[in-house]
């Protein structure tokens, strides 16, 4: 009788490249999904030339279809006022373009930040690196062995942040590589990753992440991007939550965008949201004044009003520190809140 070898288990778990790979790039094709008078948007698509359009169909499915003010459909539609040339606003708010090619950011005096990966799953049109030049950011295996070089030789240093782009645009060997790297480091204690990429398309956060992330021998901490409750998906509550269970700490971090969040319930409902989720809110960034932006800008008195309305709704824990990114400072600046007795 014949051996029966018995068959590997097939997985069922979806390949987020191919998902990636399925991306809303025309703008037309979006407003045909959710059902939207393209007519009315004729001047708008063209500024798809300013900034490329790119939804992951995760992200597109959590909108509501018919709705032209839907917070996550507006965060990603290309629109004229992106035209506008506006005084204040630059193509580099934080000073980072000369960085291009270098693979690291040392502007924190404990901390640096490599650029592992060019690109992102989402283009959103507020991004404060819409301009960097990240066709010349492209890092050679050789690059990274001077970068790492350069952490060890700099004891003041105990955490590194991966950051881009979007570092998990980057493949899990080549993640992995870099991070055991890292791990071997003696003063290094901590690694950070900066991601929107599981909440536009949470099939990121796949079991070979899980593996190299999880059981790294560094504390770990993810940080998300996500700006609206409604971003905050079921499925991205699960796979947090396995992150969770292997002691990984999660925090976010959003933008303050007029017409999408900027409300106290709004982002009273995001904080709230995340908890559910495990994740704890981090920072509430007022808008960087990058060229092309403008039309998304929340005032700083506005923004205290926001953050008033929300302190009264949520317990301490949850309300994220309101701040601003300065090119060339050595960490955020705190907007101070004037709170009145």
């Amino acid at each position: 009788m014949d051996q029966i070898i018995p068959k590997k288990p097939i997985s069922v778990e979806h390949n987020w490249q191919k998902e990636l790979a399925l991306s809303f790039t025309d703008p037309s094709k979006l407003l045909q999904h959710m059902g939207l008078d393209e007519k009315k948007y004729a001047q708008h698509i063209k500024a798809r030339r300013l900034f490329p359009m790119r939804v992951p169909r995760h992200f597109v499915n959590l909108m509501e279809k018919g709705n032209p003010n839907d917070p996550l459909f507006m965060q990603v539609m290309p629109l004229s006022d992106e035209f506008l040339s506006t005084p204040g606003y630059t193509e580099d708010p934080l000073e980072e373009h000369d960085t291009a090619g270098k693979g690291i950011l040392h502007k924190y005096d404990s901390r640096v930040l490599l650029m592992v990966r060019t690109g992102c799953a989402v283009n959103c049109r507020y991004c404060f690196r819409r301009h960097f030049p990240y066709a010349d950011n492209a890092v050679s295996k050789h690059q990274w062995e001077e970068v790492l070089s350069y952490i060890r030789m700099n004891p003041s240093i105990n955490e590194v942040i991966f950051s881009g782009g979007d570092p998990l645009m980057a493949k899990d060997d080549h993640l992995a590589w870099l991070a055991q790297e890292i791990a071997q480091i003696e003063h290094v204690k901590r690694l950070r990753i900066h991601t929107r990429l599981p909440v536009v398309l949470p099939e990121r956060i796949d079991n070979k992440f899980m593996e190299w992330f999880g059981d790294l021998p560094l504390q770990r901490v993810l940080v998300l991007h996500a700006n609206h409750a409604n971003e905050v998906s079921p499925v991205l509550a699960v796979r947090l939550r396995e992150l969770q269970s292997k002691g990984i700490t999660l925090l976010n971090q959003s933008v303050l965008l007029k017409g999408i969040n900027d409300s106290g319930k709004a982002i009273s409902d995001l904080s709230d949201a995340l908890f559910d989720a495990g994740v704890l809110p981090y920072y509430l960034h007022v808008l960087d004044k990058v060229q092309g932006a403008s039309h998304f800008y929340v005032s700083d008195d506005d923004a205290r009003g926001i953050m008033e309305e929300a302190i009264k709704r949520l317990p301490g824990f949850l309300v994220p520190k309101l701040v601003r990114e300065i090119g060339g400072q050595p960490g955020k600046t705190p907007i101070d809140l004037h709170l009145h007795p």
